[in-house]
């Protein structure tokens, strides 16, 4: 076949639509994508269990693409708005992209860890739509932290491609290698059904992103991040039967203040 068959042949083939070519995507990226951010729902059924479980593995890589989406904004924001506006606006972007999925389980998390005196009162205090004290000093500092962190760095393009990525890789790690609190509900499933194989992707994605955006930078944090997440997990299941939903909301907002402020360190090294 010569050149002008093969190209009038490529040319006969009919051309896939927008969406054969997202649905031709893992499964367990849509569920995962579908998830965390606010995504439009792409796969227009509910997800099974099993799907969630595969889910677990691709969250870094969401973080990852929401890291991208955020270098974007960032650039877009800086044509039009001074530094201090910018990382106001662009902290706005990040909660908004996830629907503040995670902030409103830091917020719960807060009231119910603190607030409760046994498991079972701190679990129902989780489940409470109210927000009380130590949610709303809780979600100011965590704001003012990470608006802090944005404004103060001078290149924040790499933080803000690694910051996600590991916070997500945390909740990975934190899903599959600790309880579960609750009988039932999606994060029951995703325990149920995500092992390590999930979490060994995940790895494999938060270490490759860290090491090649930020090298030593990036791998520390990435430690800092293991180190946070085991920490935390022990902390809570002194207090809890196991880990919920608002307690993997609040481990990501945790991972992702702590990823900005050791870039903010870095560039004061």
């Amino acid at each position: 076949m010569n050149v002008t068959e093969r190209e009038t042949q490529q040319q006969n083939l009919p051309r896939r639509s927008w969406r054969e070519v997202v649905c031709g995507l893992p499964i367990g990226f849509l569920a995962a994508l579908q998830f965390l951010t606010v995504a439009p729902p792409l796969v227009r059924r509910q997800f099974t269990a099993g799907e969630l479980g595969r889910a677990v593995g691709w969250f870094a890589v969401v973080g990852l693409v929401l890291g991208a989406g955020l270098v974007g904004a960032d650039n877009a924001l800086g044509l039009l708005f001074p530094p201090g506006v910018t990382a106001a606006l662009l902290l706005a972007v990040w909660v908004l992209a996830t629907g503040a999925l995670h902030l409103d389980g830091f917020l719960d998390a807060c009231d119910g860890l603190f607030g409760g005196h046994t498991p079972e009162a701190r679990l129902r205090i989780m489940r409470d739509e109210r927000v009380g004290a130590f949610a709303v000093i809780g979600g100011i500092l965590l704001l003012l932290v990470k608006y802090s962190c944005l404004a103060g760095l001078a290149s924040r393009g790499v933080a803000l491609i690694v910051a996600p990525t590991v916070a997500r890789w945390g909740m990975a790690v934190a899903v599959v290698a600790f309880p579960y609190a609750r009988p039932e509900g999606s994060g029951r499933w995703m325990k149920d059904h995500a092992g390590w194989r999930q979490v060994a992707l995940a790895s494999i994605t938060a270490l490759g992103t860290a090491a090649l955006a930020a090298r030593w930078l990036g791998l520390a944090a990435v430690a800092l991040a293991a180190v946070v997440t085991m920490a935390g997990a022990v902390f809570v299941l002194r207090r809890l039967p196991g880990l919920t939903g608002d307690v993997y909301g609040a481990l990501c907002e945790i991972l992702e203040v702590l990823t900005l402020l050791t870039f903010v360190a870095g560039e004061r090294l």
